[in-house]
């Protein structure tokens, strides 16, 4: 818009008197060509001096956006876009743009896992190139120097942090068991053991999250853990900085195995026997409260 048409638009809103004097101000101060767009907060009618210089700096107004974590690269897209009203399918290009990934210093194929979730002040508007940026930086910023060094020690690439953590992540509803959990499946790790992690079958689903069904985890994927010895690929979700941790501060316990509990938590074991019996008195307890339907 030219000043004048800026101006036009604020004196219909009646924030400004006169169109003329605003554009003649604009040009004596040598703002014409410098008035940024944006979305603009005003209190009645204000100074053409204080209006010129809010368009000037670029004093837009913002919002703050909460993206949680352990959402995926598309549902945090949708957030953007209802809150910013961001261009989801340009975001999601990106995302999957290695190009892209690679200008941001993040060496992987995707940006899916490095999201970082938190709550940001943006603007309306924003460009995805922009808010990508910003969240990359803020993973960046957490994931710190004395993290890479932990990672270093452990042999594992900041990649493969990222990929346990967001599995951790998808698994853990109680804080306090993300260690636990991280050092489970690193256990399984070491021994060459399938992960089985629900969290990689959700990740694959198109229908999800949902309950899993025993056809979903013979679904073909190199996500699908449950088939795929190792780590997935990649995240399957954005993990925050807790389950990273975790990751890289694992509980030391020798467990191999766990199942959901019903409430949040999970009962752990050290070998299969222990573990059927596990299942075995949380389908009893199932029963009892849902019936034999579920």
């Amino acid at each position: 818009m030219t000043p004048y048409e800026i101006a036009s638009l604020l004196k219909d809103q009646e924030i400004l008197n006169n169109r003329q004097i605003f554009v003649l101000a604009a040009q004596l101060l040598g703002v014409s060509r410098n008035l940024q767009a944006g979305n603009y907060s005003f209190r009645g009618r204000i100074s053409n001096y204080s209006v010129l210089k809010k368009l000037y700096e670029g004093e837009v107004t913002t919002k703050m956006v909460t993206i949680p974590e352990g959402l995926t690269a598309p549902r945090i897209a949708n957030i953007l876009k209802t809150a910013v009203n961001i261009d989801s399918s340009r975001f999601m290009s990106l995302v999957h743009n290695p190009k892209f990934c690679d200008s941001l210093g993040i060496k992987a194929h995707s940006l899916e896992g490095y999201l970082y979730p938190n709550t940001y002040k943006l603007y309306e508007g924003i460009t995805a190139e922009k808010v990508i940026t910003y969240l990359i930086y803020h993973f960046k910023n957490e994931f710190n120097d004395s993290l890479l060094q932990r990672a270093e020690q452990m042999k594992m690439s900041v990649h493969e942090v990222v990929t346990l953590a967001s599995i951790v992540q998808g698994e853990v509803m109680v804080e306090e068991e993300e260690p636990i959990i991280a050092a489970l499946y690193l256990n399984r790790l070491k021994r060459g053991m399938r992960l089985q992690a629900d969290p990689t079958i959700q990740y694959i689903i198109k229908d999800g999250p949902r309950r899993l069904l025993e056809r979903d985890l013979k679904i073909e994927s190199p996500y699908n853990t449950y088939l795929h010895r190792g780590l997935p690929p990649g995240p399957v979700n954005n993990p925050g900085i807790s389950s990273i941790r975790a990751v890289l501060y694992p509980a030391e316990v020798d467990y191999l195995f766990m199942v959901a509990n019903g409430d949040g938590t999970h009962t752990f074991s050290e070998t299969l026997l222990e573990h059927n019996r596990a299942k075995k008195r949380f389908d009893r307890y199932r029963k009892k409260i849902y019936g034999n339907n579920n």
